[in-house]
């Protein structure tokens, strides 16, 4: 069975949890990527949260709030939805079906993130099968959604 470690993107870009929504915005234009993990320290990385460009859109701007004033923190999904590195591809599947999510941060033995797994990274080193079937399910909305949607009017 393969491994995260052995498909994920190693040594993302981190944010700590003071770092500006401009300055994570930036990352993610300058990585090219959605997700960017939150840690209490660049040195050790050990996790506390994520941000994705979903949530900075959904948790300020489209709320009215002020992007440039507000923080990581502020606006990161807490406590980040993770996998170790040793992780088989399957349960990694699993994991993001069962929480409709494209990505996960990767752990390693102390805890510290040392890579992303994503969703395009398991169609690209996966059996078609384990792939299509892990899209169709991601992509169905969940009735936790829909109710948060309607809670805003949207």
């Amino acid at each position: 069975m393969r491994l995260v470690q052995e498909i994920m993107t190693k040594n993302p870009a981190c944010a700590t949890p003071e770092m500006s929504l401009v300055e994570v915005a930036q990352l993610m234009r300058k990585f090219d990527c959605g997700e960017i993990p939150v840690v209490y320290s660049l040195s050790d990385k050990k996790m506390l949260g994520v941000i994705t460009d979903r949530d900075i859109c959904n948790r300020a701007v489209a709320l009215g709030l002020n992007p440039l004033s507000m923080n990581a923190e502020e606006c990161m999904s807490y406590p980040a939805i993770s996998v170790k590195k040793t992780t088989t591809i399957e349960d990694c599947c699993q994991i993001m079906q069962d929480n409709q999510i494209r990505r996960l941060p990767v752990l390693d033995e102390k805890e510290n993130c040392c890579g992303i797994v994503s969703l395009s990274d398991i169609v690209r080193f996966s059996e078609d099968y384990l792939a299509a079937e892990l899209v169709k399910n991601i992509s169905q909305p969940s009735v936790t959604k829909t109710s948060i949607y309607v809670s805003y009017n949207i």
